[in-house]
């Protein structure tokens, strides 16, 4: 049996915003992020002036994943991070984060935030696993369904890298 291709990573074009809104409405059918949401994000993500990191996972034609992250100033957020249910436990969610905590650097952000489900225990799990720290609670951030948000931080080390639980963080390859 040959074993399944491994997603490349590249950065996400406004050509993706389709199979994504797809692979967003099967994954968060309560609160998936709008087509306007995504062409917003994608317009800050491009020239000098970047605000944003956004990539996909494709396998074939097939985009099984995708990620993004804000930066302003001195601090990071992850806006989201989504995986194909056919791909949880592949480790493509900490491939995608460790793309995410890269571009922070690149950024020269100096924490990273994030809100996560509060019934999304998975995902907590990989954020912790990446050093993140719960800090607080959003209290009904995610509607329609009024699910409460914890909030999570990663700060940096004194030599300026990300105190992620993968040593992998600043070597990742990126194809794009």
């Amino acid at each position: 049996m040959t074993p399944p291709e491994t997603p490349r990573l590249r950065e996400m074009r406004w050509w993706d915003i389709d199979p994504v809104l797809e692979l967003e409405k099967d994954l968060f059918p309560e609160d998936a992020w709008s087509r306007g949401m995504f062409w917003s994000e994608l317009a800050h993500s491009r020239g000098p002036e970047a605000t944003r990191r956004y990539v996909v996972a494709v396998v074939g034609e097939r985009i099984v994943g995708y990620a993004g992250l804000a930066a302003q100033g001195e601090l990071a957020d992850i806006q989201t991070i989504a995986v194909a249910r056919d791909h949880w436990g592949t480790g493509l969610g900490g491939r995608l984060l460790t793309e995410l905590l890269r571009a922070a650097t690149a950024f020269e952000c100096a924490e990273v935030m994030l809100e996560c489900r509060v019934d999304n225990v998975r995902a907590q799990k990989l954020y912790e696993r990446f050093g993140f720290e719960a800090i607080g609670f959003r209290r009904g951030y995610y509607q329609p369904g009024n699910v409460d948000a914890l909030v999570m931080r990663l700060t940096t080390t004194p030599d300026g890298a990300f105190a992620a639980g993968s040593p992998s963080v600043r070597g990742t390859e990126i194809n794009g």
